[in-house]
């Protein structure tokens, strides 16, 4: 089993900068990949346990997923924020079978002046 527990987030304003950090516990050692999804199935970004990402094209070149994995964390670092990204962030692990296998509980950022 595996445990993800999201924090930071909250009110960005347009242009701004907001930090989306995701702590996953228990079986770690298994995980193969960790991504972001917003409106619950969009993937936003996406690090494997190589280091390699992938982006959705409304966030490339604005957002930035990157892991400390001695703390088993993972970072999407979220600049030039814009109002169409509001929503709720979930942090997701996948063991290498293809899905998603564990979810945190979400995280709201909302952007507005």
């Amino acid at each position: 089993q595996v445990q993800l527990a999201e924090s930071g987030g909250g009110l960005g304003q347009p242009g701004g900068s907001l930090r989306l950090n995701c702590t996953a516990s228990g079986s770690v050692d298994s995980i193969s990949v960790m991504g972001w999804y917003r409106h619950q199935r969009e993937l936003v970004a996406a690090i494997t346990n190589y280091g390699s990402t992938n982006y959705a094209d409304s966030v490339k070149g604005r957002f930035t997923i990157s892991g400390e994995y001695t703390k088993n964390t993972v970072f999407l670092q979220m600049n030039s924020l814009k109002s169409e990204d509001t929503a709720v962030y979930y942090c997701a692990a996948g063991l290498g079978n293809g899905q998603y296998d564990y979810w945190g509980q979400g995280t709201q950022v909302t952007v507005s002046s």
